[in-house]
């Protein structure tokens, strides 16, 4: 920015060169140098970085770190947005979705079943089952003992009855059998990307839960964002089009590219910009790292791998979507703040210059209005890093006064 800005004063250098020539031919050495003093431009190359700190600070603040001081200037720009989906539209943590039952066991009984059994385990899937239990208020019972076997599943005893809770593989290593209705079960649940859990009590399978992605609560917003800004939501996988297409259908998004080697994500990158698109790649993974590499903006999340974050030029520092709006809108604010810039740069030296021939400026005229207007100017571009201050104060004061009439 610094570099522009002295760009954007040396294109002015010989304009006002040739207009105090001008004058001195004219009106003589003292409104010849007055006119110099009018300096068109100069104060862009203290303007420009200056808003862009203030609009870092502003935006590291509301949790949305920028490593590139140069995305606000093209982020405006970017008319498509690629979302890669496994772990930027959707959480690690997988929803429990159809409950697949056999015998004389009921989906509340396989839910309360499998839910105590997990009731001590800290990983995603025991989370969803544990999730799912509480959102059906089922009252657990205690577990008597217990084993964990890590990729397999785990083998309690609840009321004193071996209930195991896991992969097939694992049923099939204990000497369950699989009646051939898993079959159907399976196929059914991998048409759409999703995974099966079996449970197992005093010997005999009672029914599986099937897991499904869980689309992060602030994605469909996200992408309704967009759509009004009118820039094109296209979603990125490595799963199967099914699953894929299902995820695109709740968020209401019509581009997706499914069963893309991750190698390709970024072929998919150049291509849309060889067709002209100022292309937003968001992603989590290490897959990802290429791709976000060569858009023009790359965005990620804090949680995502080390190479997602590493090479994005923009994280999220809440882990979430939610920061996306609010990005797009200071950069909005960053472009008007930014034309002012230009317009104060200007301003001030056209009216010293129009003075001098219809007012009759002097030196001492032309340098008061330039260091008057270069403080307006300086004001101006710290301008957003106060109002967001004040805004701040006063939420905080009016989440005091609530406190109070509580």
């Amino acid at each position: 920015l610094i570099q522009r800005g002295q760009q954007f004063s040396e294109r002015f250098v010989p304009m006002q060169l040739g207009l105090s020539g001008l004058t001195w031919a004219i009106l003589g050495i003292g409104p010849a140098t007055a006119v110099l003093w009018a300096k068109l431009g100069t104060r862009m190359e203290l303007y420009g970085p200056l808003s862009i700190l203030s609009f870092l600070q502003v935006l590291s603040r509301k949790g949305i770190l920028i490593k590139d001081g140069r995305v606000l200037e093209c982020l405006h720009k970017v008319d498509t947005v690629i979302f890669d989906k496994t772990g930027t539209l959707t959480l690690e943590q997988p929803t429990v979705g159809k409950v697949y039952t056999l015998g004389a066991f009921d989906e509340s009984a396989i839910l309360r079943y499998a839910a105590a059994a997990e009731r001590r385990q800290p990983h995603p899937v025991a989370r969803a089952i544990r999730q799912k239990a509480e959102d059906l208020k089922l009252d657990l019972p205690e577990i008597e003992d217990g084993s964990y076997e890590v990729g397999f599943g785990i083998c309690v005893q609840i009321e004193g009855k071996r209930t195991l809770v896991g992969s097939s593989r694992y049923m099939e290593q204990e000497g369950i059998v699989l009646q051939e209705e898993v079959n159907e079960w399976r196929l059914g649940a991998e048409e759409y990307g999703h995974s099966l859990v079996y449970v197992s009590v005093a010997g005999r399978l009672v029914g599986a839960l099937e897991l499904e992605p869980t689309i992060r609560p602030e994605a469909e917003a996200a992408v309704r964002f967009l759509k009004k800004r009118r820039i094109e939501v296209h979603v990125i996988s490595g799963d199967h089009e099914a699953p894929t297409r299902q995820l695109c259908q709740k968020l209401g998004i019509e581009n997706f590219h499914a069963e893309t080697l991750p190698e390709n994500k970024s072929e998919l990158v150049r291509r849309m910009q060889e067709e002209g698109r100022f292309v937003c790649f968001a992603g989590d993974g290490v897959n990802d790292a290429i791709a976000l590499k060569s858009a023009q903006v790359s965005i990620s999340l804090k949680g995502a791998t080390t190479a997602a974050t590493d090479t994005a030029q923009i994280i999220f520092m809440d882990g979430t979507l939610n920061s996306l709006s609010e990005l797009f809108k200071l950069t909005d604010e960053f472009e008007t703040s930014m034309r002012n810039n230009v317009r104060l740069s200007l301003a001030p030296g056209f009216f010293s210059i129009a003075g001098v021939y219809l007012l009759g400026f002097g030196v001492a005229t032309t340098i008061t209005v330039f260091y008057f207007c270069t403080i307006f100017g300086l004001a101006h571009a710290v301008w957003p890093l106060v109002r967001y201050q004040r805004d701040l104060r006063r939420h905080r004061s009016l989440r005091m006064v609530r406190q109070i009439e509580a």
